[in-house]
């Protein structure tokens, strides 16, 4: 069976956790951590980078800091992760969501003025595969109507909007380094942010509420409870793994375009002919090769080609079902406007094996499969 995803790794992953253990600290903010941290800030042209355990507790954080307060309202796209909606919810904010573009599966950039009341206070694009957002538009709005903007860039690391990284252009970002991304830790994150303003505040969320971070810097002789926080900070282990894959970020890169190529031109035939879509890069979008995936005329087609493809030995899977047809997020939230795409695109789509250590061979037989099913 050909996997859909494996792991990226490429080669000193072992070498460093072995060095993060030598080392003598593991609890985080150790070196890996904070060479993570330099290289993010430097690729991505960044102030404030904190390394977290999850993208869930990056965007956790950027709801803190956005001062939500019961009853606010957080506009974002119902085609996401759950991670992107609950970490608002946990704040208390009521979530509104908004339809989506067919052609890149982002928040429709056109329906998010509309949908703001006096409640609203923060605007959630979410970069869905690593495409970017329509972001001058969002911003301006956002700008103009006294709102935050807090980037979903899960999907997002190292793609780019007009030569801006994604997750730098709003007021937070929020990355993920889960093992279905393009590098990784395991389970992890980052929170992005420019605010000189705020690295305190952050500093201590993420210390359980504590000044330990100043502690450490030596400013100050013994640490205490000075606010809210939780434990977002990873394990130097997990951080000394990601760091291994961010010194060969160019190579992973590389790598993912050339799967991503392949399939594109090897399945051009079919969204010729008028049997499939294709992903839809913007002019001003970068894109990241997170993932590949085909549009099939609807969810009984994709249904049975999942299964054909399993038979042929070949993994791919769909993606999120809308969360405002979920329990939670009719309890949690309410769509506005009218769901013209959301549902239905989402259930064309069927993504396709992507990972860094994916051989050429089964990419080429995996568009081969693709190329002989009749059921289009």
């Amino acid at each position: 069976m050909i996997d859909f995803n494996r792991p990226p790794f490429v080669g000193k992953e072992l070498d460093y956790i072995k060095e993060a253990i030598e080392n003598g600290k593991l609890c985080g903010d150790g070196a890996f951590t904070k060479k993570c941290s330099e290289w993010m800030q430097e690729k991505f042209d960044v102030r404030h980078t904190f390394l977290t355990t999850s993208c869930t507790h990056a965007l956790e954080m950027a709801a803190y800091l956005c001062d939500l307060e019961p009853g606010d309202e957080v506009i974002m796209p119902s085609y996401t992760f759950v991670s992107t909606a609950d970490a608002f919810v946990l704040r208390g904010a009521k979530i509104v969501f908004t339809d989506i573009r067919p052609d890149t599966m982002n928040i429709d950039e056109k329906k998010i003025e509309a949908a703001i009341t006096d409640r609203t206070r923060v605007i959630v694009p979410v970069h869905y595969a690593g495409v970017a957002c329509e972001m001058d538009e969002i911003m301006d709005i956002a700008r103009r109507h006294g709102l935050k903007v807090v980037e979903d860039a899960a999907q997002g690391v190292n793609a780019f909007y007009k030569g801006k990284a994604l997750g730098t252009i709003g007021d937070f970002g929020c990355y993920s380094f889960h093992e279905t991304k393009n590098y990784t830790m395991g389970e992890g994150g980052a929170l992005v942010f420019n605010d000189d303003s705020l690295q305190e505040k952050a500093e201590i969320l993420r210390e359980k509420g504590t000044n330990r971070s100043k502690f450490f810097r030596g400013q100050i002789d013994k640490y205490t409870w000075v606010n809210y926080g939780s434990s977002y900070l990873p394990s130097e282990m997990n951080a000394a793994y990601l760091y291994a894959q961010l010194e060969e970020a160019e190579k992973i890169d590389r790598k993912r375009h050339e799967i991503y190529d392949y399939y594109n031109e090897a399945l051009r035939p079919l969204a010729e002919a008028g049997l499939i879509g294709q992903p839809f890069v913007p002019d001003g979008a970068k894109h990241n090769a997170h993932m590949y995936y085909i549009k099939v005329k609807d969810l009984e087609t994709r249904t049975d080609l999942i299964s054909y493809m399993r038979e042929k030995g070949v993994c791919c899977v769909f993606h999120y079902i809308p969360l405002h047809t979920a329990a939670a997020g009719r309890r949690f939230g309410r769509f506005f406007g009218g769901d013209e795409y959301t549902t239905k695109e989402s259930e064309r789509i069927v993504r396709l094996p992507m990972f860094y250590n994916l051989d050429m061979k089964d990419v080429a037989y995996t568009a081969k499969c693709l190329l002989e099913y009749k059921g289009y």
